[in-house]
């Protein structure tokens, strides 16, 4: 367990708290594309606690400004956007992607006052079909481009889950929790026969990015030749693994969004490997959303994403870790909470945290080598 400043240390998310300044060390996606569009080219967003507007420019150019406009405070999301940036609705004043004033019609035509004015502002990418931005000290890192984002041969879609109600930490515990599978998801058709009828070795492998899951199993009815699925934990705020779907392995990243201190958005992107299809990753990717509960606490438990969202929620808005009572079986957890405390601690001394990509020859495809021997999905071999 952990006392309370301790829990603290490791869950907040606002600017200047500990763990605020690490998760602004990466790129975190802010929307999919697809809720962009001509008709509706602005969106507001909130992330690190931060209130802003996502928005595209009439040129394809995508922007990430706060959501006040500096001169009365109203909301830039109710704005109109051109091809150079976005106006406020108020008083017509014009901001580009960087936060420059560019326009302010009401003052005279030889007035600098705009040149004083800098909005706050964020570098946003497009990258297989998410809209990424960076909130932390320049210079921004590389956005990270792990192969599920990047693979060209198959297809990509995005299912973006309803807003969960709790922090952040708590479902990026749960990628290192093995233990929960057998139990919470075990009842759900596609699982169960996999999840009831083996036993269990767990272990966890730091590496360059994060934490590896690496589960053997050995089928208990056949007795059959143990079974590796490995899988990472992609710190601070991404879950990768691979599941079977129609004939097919569908490869999967999860990212979990810190909104503020008591909310977490979840993007899924899936990747279909196939011989036909071709989807690069700057193409269109297709979009919805998904509905995990039915009521405030009407859970729909015959998906996998809301018996997640159940556990998680119940434990409390911000899980109070005073209370609770770690077991041999928690060594996960206990692995992230001690990689959390280590990486802020980096920041602090001013160096970059774990996973950071600054070589461009390190970031063209990064392949995550994920297996499931369970469903078919082993190793590559060495040429």
């Amino acid at each position: 367990m952990l006392t309370t400043d301790e829990n603290l240390f490791i869950t907040q998310v606002s600017k200047g708290t500990p763990c605020g300044e690490l998760l602004r060390r990466y790129w975190h996606p802010v929307a999919a594309a697809a809720e962009l569009t001509d008709e509706k080219p602005i969106k507001t967003v909130k992330i690190l606690n931060e209130k802003l507007v996502v928005y595209r420019d009439r040129s394809g150019k995508y922007g990430l400004v706060g959501e006040r406009c500096p001169h009365r405070l109203a909301s830039l999301a109710y704005g109109r956007v051109d091809h150079e940036g976005i106006r406020c609705p108020y008083h017509g004043w014009k901001f580009n992607g960087a936060g420059k004033c560019l326009e302010q019609p009401a003052e005279p035509a030889d007035s600098t006052f705009k040149e004083r004015i800098k909005h706050v502002a964020y570098p946003v990418e497009y990258l297989g079909g998410l809209i990424y931005a960076y909130l932390g000290p320049a210079p921004a890192p590389l956005l990270p481009r792990w192969d599920v984002l990047v693979w060209e041969r198959g297809k990509r879609w995005i299912v973006k889950d309803s807003l969960i109600d709790c922090n952040w930490l708590q479902a990026m515990e749960n990628s290192v929790d093995p233990a929960h599978l057998f139990w919470l998801h075990g009842d759900t058709a596609h699982l169960a026969p996999r999840v009831k009828k083996y036993s269990e070795k767990h272990e966890f492998i730091r590496f360059e990015y994060g934490i590896k899951k690496r589960r053997t199993t050995l089928p208990l009815a056949t007795g059959g030749k143990p079974e590796v699925d490995e899988h990472p934990l992609l710190f601070p705020s991404v879950l990768r693994h691979v599941a079977r779907f129609k004939g097919g392995h569908r490869h999967n990243l999860q990212i979990r969004v810190p909104v503020d201190d008591t909310h977490t958005q979840v993007f899924r992107v899936s990747f279909l490997p196939t011989a036909t299809d071709h989807s690069p990753a700057d193409m269109d990717v297709p979009f919805r959303c998904e509905q995990l509960k039915t009521g405030s606490r009407e859970y729909d438990m015959s998906l996998v994403s809301a018996q997640d969202s159940m556990a998680w929620e119940t434990q409390g808005p911000v899980m109070d870790r005073s209370q609770e009572h770690l077991g041999v079986a928690d060594e996960g957890i206990i692995e992230l909470r001690k990689m959390l405390r280590e990486q802020i601690e980096h920041v602090q001394q001013g160096f970059d945290p774990l996973g950071v990509i600054r070589d461009p020859a390190k970031n063209r495809l990064i392949d995550l080598g994920v297996i499931n021997e369970r469903i078919g999905l082993h190793a590559a071999k060495a040429a």
